[in-house]
């Protein structure tokens, strides 16, 4: 959507816009993520923020969508203060968002006075010692620049949004894709509304919360799967007075109380259209609930699929290892499914990634061609990975870098860390090996080991469903099958034990109760 700023009221010549932000989709059932875990991934403070945001780089993708945006509609000045992303894990050492915090204070109360804030983080955060550090970071920011300044932040619809986010911004934007493909449009309609506000615009807002929880396979945005039917009327809704309408579904894992569904608007000077606008769709998502149901195939069914698009019988197919999802948090190590495919002797099958640094660091030492007794997991270090051990080939070697070319990471660095195809004894399956977790979302995560996935009878993808996006050129989704093996992200909420979900909450708890006529609606 393309908003013209106020004719009424002149804007800056240059405003001055700080740029903060927080990237972690937080598991509450991982181990917690460490600085250097943000160090292999991002932590940039000041000026380098600025240089990586107009070339291609390991920024979050809203970034370059918000600096090019604001570089089209105007003069404007950046004020970078720090962008710190990590890969989904467990919950931030409570020390290292202490770090970030004091940074990003001290650096943002130096630059004062600015005349807006751009807060772009993941919004599915949490540490050790505090379940909301996503709204401590905004209230932080309202507080050092005041009342009268423009803030806005985007976030992932998989986020939990605090009542205290709500207060401390004037509008929150969430993306409307899923797999995630729109990072830099939700960037550049935050700037957008930031341009309005400056032109002496005023919005208003609404936010109501739901006891609904659902997991991440049916959340979906395609047409036919509900929460894609639920955006696709917020999209008609989004009409002047109307200028955002932003849901989420929230990621249940990270097990917070501010956790579930959430319905936002934003609106151009209009509380009662606000109210109204999320009052509806508030009553649809709920009244929608009971098809918020995975639907998932067992780990011997999926190898019994597998079998048959080796043979012919059936398309090639992708295995959707969901609840092993380096995306959600998971160490993107188990087994499961290559024991039974290799058991099953099921040819033409290629799997990744998977994560193992030490044996992606033997495989290197044997180099290109050598055989190899590949030990995976050798000194297990959770509960869903064991040893495994087989014989093998080291088919490619890569530094593991490339540019994403499809999908969530098209355009954007992939970085992997040292990695390696290994081709395994006796059916020939392939798999990634790499130094770093990340999900497959883009096909260059396997073309840049020279494999050729049009020739691919089944790949077996650990990732949640990114990959969509980026696969879709090989796989239809009547050719996709998400497994139910164990896992850190599994998609059976009843395998984990939850201690602060807010309580009773749907589909964990199947008679709970929400009444359209008694909604808290925040504004």
């Amino acid at each position: 959507m393309t908003i013209e700023t106020s004719p009424s009221v002149a804007p800056l010549a240059v405003p001055r816009v700080a740029i903060v932000g927080l990237h972690l989709e937080a598991n509450g059932f991982a181990r917690p993520t460490t600085k250097a875990d943000f160090l292999a991934e991002c932590w940039e403070e000041g000026e380098a923020i600025t240089a990586k945001a107009r070339r291609i780089s390991n920024l979050p993708l809203e970034v370059p969508g918000f600096y090019a945006r604001m570089d089209q509609t105007g003069p404007w000045q950046p004020v970078p203060i720090i962008l710190a992303a990590a890969q989904p894990g467990g919950p931030i050492e409570q020390a290292v968002f202490d770090e970030f915090m004091a940074i990003a204070e001290r650096r943002l109360a130096a630059a004062l006075p600015v005349d807006a804030v751009y807060i772009c983080s993941h919004g599915g955060s949490k540490a050790t010692s505090d379940s909301d550090n996503d709204g401590t970071l905004a209230a932080r920011v309202r507080e050092l620049v005041g009342p009268g300044v423009p803030v806005v932040v985007t976030h992932d619809l998989h986020c939990s949004i605090s009542d205290r986010m709500v207060g401390a911004v004037d509008a929150l934007i969430s993306y409307r894709t899923n797999p995630h493909v729109d990072h830099r449009e939700r960037a550049a309609e935050a700037a957008d509304l930031i341009r309005r506000m400056l032109a002496g615009e005023r919005l208003t807002k609404a936010f109501i919360r739901l006891p609904l929880a659902p997991v991440g396979v049916t959340m979906l945005a395609a047409q036919g799967y509900p929460f894609g039917d639920l955006l696709e009327r917020g999209r008609a809704l989004c009409r002047e007075p109307v200028l955002n309408v932003s849901i989420t579904g929230g990621f249940v894992l990270t097990d917070v109380p501010k956790s579930g569904f959430t319905i936002g608007v934003v609106t151009q000077n209009d509380q009662a259209a606000a109210n109204r606008v999320a009052l509806e769709l508030a009553r649809l998502a709920w009244d929608d609930r009971h098809r918020y149901q995975a639907r998932l195939t067992s780990v011997a069914n999926a190898v019994a699929i597998a079998g048959e698009a080796a043979t012919g019988m059936r398309k090639p197919i992708a295995l959707a290892d969901v609840a092993d999802n380096p995306g959600g948090g998971a160490p993107g190590n188990t087994t499961w499914l290559m024991e039974a495919l290799l058991a099953a002797q099921v040819r033409g099958v290629v799997l990744g990634l998977f994560t193992d640094p030490p044996l992606a660091e033997d495989a290197h030492a044997a180099g290109e061609g050598a055989e190899i007794e590949a030990v995976f997991n050798r000194d297990p270090a959770d509960a869903f990975a064991h040893r495994f051990s087989c014989p093998a080939r080291v088919l490619r070697l890569s530094d593991g870098f490339d540019v994403g070319r499809r999908g969530r990471d098209a355009g954007r660095q992939i970085v992997l860390g040292r990695s390696a195809l290994l081709e395994l004894a006796p059916s020939g399956l392939r798999v990634v090996v790499t130094s770093l977790r990340e999900q497959p979302a883009d096909p260059r995560t396997l073309e840049m080991f020279g494999i050729d996935i049009t020739a691919v009878t089944c790949a077996v993808l650990k990732s949640r469903g990114h990959f969509r996006a980026g696969f879709d050129e090989f796989f239809a989704d009547d050719q996709i099958v998400e497994v139910d093996a164990p896992g850190m992200t599994s998609n059976v909420l009843t395998n984990f034990t939850f201690t602060g979900l807010p309580r009773p909450i749907f589909p964990l708890d199947p008679d709970a109760e929400w009444d359209p006529d008694r909604a808290v609606i925040l504004s």
